[in-house]
């Protein structure tokens, strides 16, 4: 396998070149200078891509033996894409795709050695077409896929070079058997035009596709030969290079766009005219032409360097496709060849055996070493003895026109010339030649470039281009105090101020004492410079025109305020506003000042000029709230109604820190042509944003009450009063605060109004008197409107006011039109004793009679109360003897109910049960007192004197039933029908003040008084055993008080009652669980 034989597959630029130098940035490498070394300082924030470090030290250059056993000598070898060719001396070709190198390949060309020596191998750049030509003439063909070569029969010579159509070749809309047009050169000088197929076809009639376009008069081998087609991606032109041994031609055309003819008409456009050539002495025969071409294998690059093997040395230049005349090769030189260090005895004018180039330098091949010359100072920089035995001879050196690989073989051996740091050294040739900028890009490490930098600003200080200058101090090592005393000696500060900038974008973020000295420094430097330019201005500008200075100063302002912009952090504060002050700097005080954030000085300087709006501009723009109190005093006081637009365009504002200011404005004078600010705003706050602190009601007051204001005008003031709560109905503002301040501005009708707010309606009306405003009296009199009395007391007042102090009779009697509270002999007593009535003779008149009519209506409702009365008597006396028939049968309506047509009856302790329930407290209380005062006198005793409970008989009447035993009450009302149950159940749930008093009441005993006999109470005689009685009252006091509590029990029907009293109360009581109400 081809990978295992080569010693450098696993380094950089190995198998087919491909790999890339590890990159970092500058300042990642250790420093080449001594801690505390000011030149350690260099700016860590510009990140330049150098290489490692280690790669300044890498060789440039390396050999190396590549370990593959060829089966015979090898002849020949060309390298295209990867693909390695070699052709052996027994006629075998060799093919290896270094990308597969494990697959070899070998091809046999049906030739025997004695009738065909290989002379030369030639690849086209896409690796798939190989010319082989001998020294006997013969040619062949193969394509990379065949088996075997086929003879170019109609190819009778021995090619010496062939131009390949790189752009076609590589392209990848190209068909990839042919070759397309190519440029053949012969041993003999003649140049032809060929085209290549790999088809079957094209090898019945190859002849035609080969025809000689160009003979070079000296007949010389045609040792190179490349054509360009350009500019890319237009090519409508070509340039076609020939070299032989002593002469290198250059043709210009234009190509055809026919196939197998594209050269012919720029080749016979020189029939009769010359074309640009350079002739050299010597007659090398291993001559041979070399280009190096940047992106290789992009199919529209173009070579940037040409090198010609001659005999006096290597002619070499530089590729120019834009050049307007026929020589497109620009600074050619010839390059002697090198003497070897290597090898002492080597004979120094053996010439070289082949030729090639890189981006830098030139190899050179000789037979027994390898050297690299720099194109750039003719120097060698590289050069090996190539190892070889005895036996063995060096036979050419070939590279890959792609992928930029080089290989040097020997008959016996192949090696690979490792190029991996080959603008190593680059740095310092440049640096030399004065190529700074050039040096600079090809730096490896922070030492090169600083030592790039100080040579190059060294160099443009010397030739007084200052400014530049200091853009490379800036970026090297030399020492701060160092280049800024050397543009002070020079005089030069404008170039020092660059010198400043530069350094400090590049100082360490954390260096802050050095970025602060360093930025005060450039504020003096910018400051100094502007007045200077002010007093150039001055001085100037009756003499000349000074335009120019002016925009110079325009100019070098915005750049100072860029300044202050960028390095704000930078600067302490109070240094740059007292540097700027003693230049007198106001527009550039101000700025700096707006940078930083410090509004504060901005708005102090424009009050300190009297510009108000401008400093009110500059509190609009804030969001701290703080400066709105702090200049709100001055502010309002000068410029009151900007003022307070900039107060309403900033709702955050705090009303109550604003109050010392709006005080300003109390005692102003006002402006008839303007209104007083300080009410705009409160009314703003007020009926607006709805503001309902009494302090700011309270300061409306105040302003409304104060005697600049509509001193003649109260309405304003008597609206805002009027205004009040909606929820509450009180005002916002405080009642007593508001009534000492309308006082005190003599505001009588705000302050009737506010006595009126305070329900002190007598003040009101007696302050509205003293001031003699009787409407605004009697209006205050008819506010009380639920309190009658202090009306018409009101209102007398009032009418004792028009009769006794104004005296006006006939306005008084006008003023009883408007109550009806007050009558004429309500105020009679207020006239005078000897007063003439004829003003209010019809008033008294008419008040006579209505009084006769009054009287009149009384004696009519006394009849008729008096025949009421009388009917009630009778009814009364109709009811003592009113009686119910009650069957034997009848049920009690609460122990079990029955329906009667129209009545409830009850037992007599179902009766009392139900009253006790519904009775108010004091028909309660009465119940007890008869109770107590009946029990007391019917009380029976034993003949021992022990107390007989009343009960009733034990033993059963027979034949009635137990409920029946009962004493029935009639009550004589509607039955409710279905009521009873529910009635019993709403009463016995009702809770009142008297539950206590219902359980004094018993029923049972209560009953056997009230049922029994007329004329007979418990008691009231002996028992039938005739013994002993106790009597305590008398029987007609025990009817009277049993009539009483009958009245008290019987007065209503206890359950018709308990349905209206239980209207209120739930069907369902509380904590009882009854589902039959749910839905």
């Amino acid at each position: 396998m081809f990978d295992e034989f080569v010693e450098h597959v696993g380094t950089p630029m190995g198998k087919a070149g491909k790999g890339l130098p590890n990159v970092q940035f500058e300042g990642f490498e250790p420093s080449p200078y001594p801690p505390g070394d000011p030149r350690a300082q260099i700016d860590d924030d510009v990140e330049d891509p150098i290489l490692d470090p280690s790669a300044a030290k890498a060789p440039v250059f390396d050999l190396r033996s590549v370990q593959f056993d060829f089966p015979a000598d090898l002849i020949s070898m060309a390298v295209s894409s990867d693909w390695v060719v070699m052709g052996l001396v027994t006629n075998t070709l060799v093919l290896i795709d270094l990308s597969h190198s494990e697959h070899v390949i070998k091809i046999q060309i049906p030739r025997p050695p004695n009738a065909l020596n290989i002379y030369k191998l030639f690849v086209d750049p896409s690796g798939r077409h190989i010319i082989v030509t001998s020294t006997q003439g013969e040619n062949w063909y193969l394509f990379r896929t065949w088996k075997k070569p086929r003879q170019l029969k109609g190819f009778k010579m021995v090619i010496e070079s062939i131009a390949w159509n790189k752009a076609a070749l590589l392209s990848t809309s190209h068909t990839a058997t042919s070759t397309r047009e190519i440029l053949i050169g012969s041993r003999h000088g003649v140049l032809y035009e060929a085209v290549l197929n790999a088809e079957e076809d094209f090898f019945k009639s190859v002849e035609r596709q080969l025809q000689p376009v160009f003979s070079l008069p000296e007949q010389q081998p045609i040792t190179g030969v490349k054509f360009d087609f350009f500019p890319p991606g237009v090519s409508n032109k070509v340039l076609i290079i020939v070299t032989t041994p002593t002469r290198i031609y250059q043709f210009i055309g234009t190509p055809r766009n026919e196939e197998g003819k594209v050269f012919v008409g720029i080749f016979n456009s020189y029939q009769d005219a010359t074309p640009k050539l350079s002739e050299l002495p010597g007659n090398l025969e291993t001559s041979s032409l070399s280009f190096y071409t940047p992106n290789a294998g992009q199919a529209g690059s173009l070579p940037s360097t040409l090198a010609w093997l001659t005999g006096p040395g290597v002619y070499h230049g530089t590729m120019n496709f834009t050049s307007n005349t026929d020589d497109f090769v620009d600074g050619a030189s010839l390059l002697p060849y090198p003497h070897s260090s290597l090898v002492p005895d080597a004979d120094q004018n053996e010439p070289p055996i082949a030729l090639s180039s890189t981006e830098f330098h030139f190899l050179l091949l000789y037979k027994d070493r390898i050297t690299a010359v720099c194109g750039l100072d003719e120097k060698p920089s590289f050069e090996e003895v190539v190892p070889m035995k005895p036996s063995e001879r060096v036979q050419g050196m070939t590279s890959d026109p792609v992928r930029g690989t080089f290989w040097v073989y020997t008959s016996k051996s192949l090696f690979e010339l490792d190029i991996t740091n080959e603008s190593r050294d680059v740095w310092s040739i440049f640096l030399e030649l004065g190529q700074y900028d050039t040096a600079l890009k090809y730096a490896k490490t922070a030492s090169q470039r600083d030592h790039i930098l100080s040579a190059q600003g060294d160099a443009y200080f010397k030739q007084g281009r200052f400014f530049q200058a200091a853009q490379c101090y800036a970026q090297c090592s030399i020492s701060f105090e160092a280049v800024a005393l050397k543009f002070i000696d020079a005089g030069e500060r404008d170039p020092l101020r660059a010198y400043l900038i530069s350094r400090l974008e590049r100082t360490r973020k954390t260096d802050l004492t050095q970025r602060m000295m360093l930025a005060t420094w450039l504020v003096e430097f910018y400051l100094s410079k502007c007045n200077e330019l002010d007093d150039l201005v001055v001085s100037e500008s009756i003499s000349q025109d000074v335009e120019s200075l002016k925009t110079e100063k325009s100019i070098l302002e915005e750049d100072l305020r860029q300044f202050l912009d960028t390095y704000k952090s930078n600067l302490d504060p109070a240094t740059i506003f007292e540097l700027i002050q003693s230049h007198g700097r106001t527009d550039i005080y101000l700025h700096f000042a707006t940078v930083i954030g410090d509004f504060t000085s901005v708005i102090e300087h424009w009050i300190l000029e009297e510009e108000w709006l401008k400093a009110i501009d500059v509190i609009n723009g804030q969001s701290d709230l703080d400066v709105y109190y702090r200049f709100s005093s001055v502010l309002l006081r000068n410029a009151p109604k900007d003022t307070v637009d900039s107060w309403l365009r900033q709702p955050a504002l705090d009303p109550i820190r604003l109050i010392p200011a709006l005080l300003q404005l109390q005692h102003r004078p006002r402006d008839p042509l303007s209104p007083n600010q300080a009410i705009r705003y409160l009314k703003h706050l007020i009926f607006e944003k709805e503001e309902t602190s009494s302090t700011i009601h309270n300061l409306l007051i105040t302003f409304y009450a104060s005697s600049s204001y509509a001193q003649d005008d109260d309405g304003a003031l008597l609206q805002y009063l009027s205004i009040v709560d909606p929820i509450t109905e009180k005002p916002y503002y405080d009642l007593d605060y508001a009534l000492r301040i309308c006082k005190q501005a003599g505001k009588t009708q705000a302050c009737v109004h506010i006595y009126s707010q305070m329900g002190l309606f007598e003040n009101s009306v007696d302050l509205a008197l003293e001031k003699g405003d009787v409407d605004l009296a009697r209006i205050n009199a008819d506010k009380p409107e639920d309190d009658i009395q202090l009306r018409k007391k009101l209102w007398l007042k009032v009418a004792r006011y028009v009769v006794q102090d104004k005296k006006e009779i006939k306005e008084a009697m006008r003023f009883l039109e408007h109550t009806d509270l007050i009558k004429i002999e309500d105020i009679l007593p207020f006239f005078p004793d000897f007063v003439v009535i004829d003003d209010f003779k019809e008033e008294i008149a008419s008040a006579l009679q209505s009084y006769s009519n009054h009287i009149e209506d009384l004696k009519s409702e006394m009849d008729n109360a008096t025949s009421t009365a009388e009917s009630i008597k009778d009814d009364i006396a109709a009811l003592k003897n009113r009686f119910v028939t009650v069957d034997a049968g009848e049920q009690c309506s609460v122990c079990n109910f029955t329906f009667s047509p129209c009545l409830h009856t009850f037992h007599a302790d179902c009766l009392i049960g139900l009253v006790k329930e519904y009775r108010p407290a004091h028909v309660l209380r009465r119940i007890i007192n008869l109770q107590t005062e009946l029990m007391q006198g019917s009380t029976p005793t034993t003949l021992n004197g022990d107390v007989n409970p009343i009960s009733q008989p034990s033993t059963p009447v027979p034949g009635v039933p137990k409920s029946a035993k009962h004493t029935l009450i009639s009550a004589g009302f509607a039955p409710i029908q279905g009521g009873t149950k529910a009635a019993v159940g709403l009463g016995r749930g009702l809770l009142s003040a008297g539950d206590k008093l219902r359980d004094l009441i018993v029923p049972d005993a209560l009953a056997a008084v009230v049922s029994a006999p007329v004329g007979w109470m418990p008691g009231m005689g002996g028992s039938r055993k005739g013994g002993p009685k106790k009597t305590i009252i008398g029987g007609k006091k025990a009817e009277k008080l049993v009539a009483e509590l009958d009245d008290l029990l019987a007065s209503s029907c206890p359950l018709c009652e308990s349905v209206v009293a239980g209207l209120d109360k739930p069907f369902v009581k509380e904590g009882e669980d009854d589902t039959s109400w749910a839905l």
